[in-house]
């Protein structure tokens, strides 16, 4: 199997290629268990479902259709706390159904992955609110009841009303937050790569042996932030670490990405202003000795399709109608730390106006960055905005004026692909599936679905090629893998350091 992965890893994505020299673009459908993710409002649209989310039946449905479009992933965000910057209060988050109310995104997985084959799923998950086992010990679940369709959206979570809901005062400082997620990624790295041996289960009934407990390593990890001292209780995955997302491209967030995604999500409304990040993320990365074109790049992106331009223009009018300016608002006083409210109208929005010492840097920085098509940004810009998309790029069109739009920011941002948010649900999706993979796939940047007898593969493989179910060589988890694992040694505090080097007369 390692030859097998080696030789996978060597093609760095092949099972992209088409055979006629491109690569196809990966596209995730983009969803939240909540009744507004980025286009709060609808709710009043008769068209949309996103009210039903808290039926079963929501979800199943909606994984058998993007099965049938060969959507590569379905991503689901997810929040622990409410939006409250704007006004500085709950009220209007909760009153407009701004990401509220949500329900947990892992619950309805399993019934997903029991009504299709090939279609893969990317759960939020934060590093800052559970202890390193209680996450493994679910992930390597889903990925065994997945057949190893389960990745991870890494995140460490920056809002004071989810914090406060686990009874902190205030959220942990940025960039503390990240090397806190460094060490909890080495954590759950040991426990899924280095606790058992590939060999370990080997039933033996004449000897009433199911595992060889001599093949079962303890993971003792001593760290500054958490502390292990136990066997991984899931047996290995066929993945063993699912496939790995982070969002976020702040200079922390960055770092971070570059050492431990497999994928980036990143958002703006410009592939201008995401053009130097991402080569930012791809130079850091190839400086750790990782293949740069191995972490692949996703934008959200919010098209509105239809059969021809005007048709789409009439759809894009219908939703405006039903938008939540201020719902649109109060994420995007959320995301940013500016409370929008304050602002005059027409008065230009800069980082200055960010009060609030937490809130999505990377957000922040794209919307009080200027572009040719947006020269400045003030609450009116914003409002236009706000309500349809979440602030990111929203395409209006048929689907070969949408495809080209999506070929160019491939094109100038160096991007592998886009999370598709929704206006309207399950409409938005359906139009995705039945008009713009079509589009696509005509263009010869989009595969053909999979033959009805073809083995499904992991999420993993799905991107880096078949062989590939387990971590790159070149990724720092692998440094963890059972037969060359060694246990870091253990941390010691800046200040026992100080104290054990100074002269005996000084301590």
């Amino acid at each position: 199997m390692a030859d097998t992965q080696a030789a996978a890893a060597e093609t760095n994505g092949a099972a992209h290629d088409l055979g006629n020299g491109r690569k196809h673009i990966l596209i995730n459908a983009f969803d939240m268990s909540t009744v507004g993710h980025l286009s709060p409002g609808q709710w009043k649209n008769p068209k949309d479902k996103s009210a039903t989310k808290r039926k079963l039946k929501y979800w199943t449905d909606l994984a058998q259709l993007l099965e049938r479009g060969g959507i590569n992933a379905l991503f689901l965000a997810d929040t622990y706390g409410g939006y409250d910057t704007y006004e500085n209060s709950l009220d209007e988050c909760i009153r407009r159904a701004a990401q509220w109310p949500i329900t947990d995104p892992t619950i309805p997985i399993s019934a997903m992955a029991a009504v299709t084959k090939n279609l893969t799923f990317a759960i939020t998950a934060s590093t800052s609110f559970e202890p390193p086992f209680l996450l493994a010990k679910r992930f390597s679940t889903l990925d065994h009841l997945t057949d190893g369709r389960i990745g991870w959206n890494i995140v460490t979570s920056w809002k004071k009303s989810a914090f406060k809901a686990i009874g902190l005062d205030n959220p942990i400082e940025h960039d503390e937050r990240y090397r806190q997620a460094d060490e909890y990624l080495r954590a759950v790295y040991k426990l899924w790569e280095g606790s058992w041996a590939d060999d370990a289960l080997n039933p033996d009934p004449e000897n009433d042996s199911y595992i060889d407990p001599d093949k079962v390593r303890t993971i003792n990890h001593q760290g500054k932030y958490f502390t292990l001292h136990t066997k991984h209780i899931v047996d290995p995955s066929p993945q063993r670490t699912p496939f790995l997302f982070q969002a976020g491209t702040s200079s922390a967030g960055s770092s971070f990405a570059s050492t431990h995604a497999e994928a980036i999500f990143v958002s703006s409304h410009s592939p201008q202003v995401l053009a130097p990040k991402i080569a930012n993320i791809r130079r850091l990365a190839a400086e750790q000795g990782r293949d740069p074109r191995s972490i692949k790049i996703f934008a959200t992106f919010t098209p509105i399709v239809g059969r021809t331009d005007d048709e789409a223009r009439a759809k894009h009018a219908e939703l405006r109608s039903y938008a939540s300016v201020i719902g649109g608002l109060v994420l995007f006083s959320g995301w940013t730390g500016i409370d929008i409210s304050r602002i005059p109208l027409d008065q230009e929005i800069t980082a200055a106006d960010s009060l609030e010492a937490h809130k999505v840097r990377s957000i922040l920085d794209s919307f009080t960055t200027t572009t040719t098509d947006i020269p400045r940004w003030t609450p009116r810009i914003v409002a236009e905005a706000a309500a349809i998309g979440g602030l990111g790029p929203v395409s209006v069109g048929s689907p070969q004026t949408v495809a080209d739009e999506l070929e160019r920011w491939v094109r100038e941002a160096d991007l592998d692909g886009f999370n598709i948010g929704y206006v309207t649900t399950p409409g938005s999706f359906e139009d995705l599936v039945e008009l713009l993979i079509p589009e696509l796939r005509k263009r010869g940047v989009y595969p053909e679905l999979p033959a009805e007898d073809a083995e499904p593969v992991t999420a993993r493989e799905k991107v880096y090629g078949k062989g590939q179910s387990g971590l790159r060589a070149d990724h720092v988890g692998s440094t963890y893998k059972y037969d060359v694992y060694k246990e870091d040694p253990p941390y010691v505090s800046e200040e026992t350091v100080a104290v054990e080097e100074a002269p005996a007369e000084v301590k």
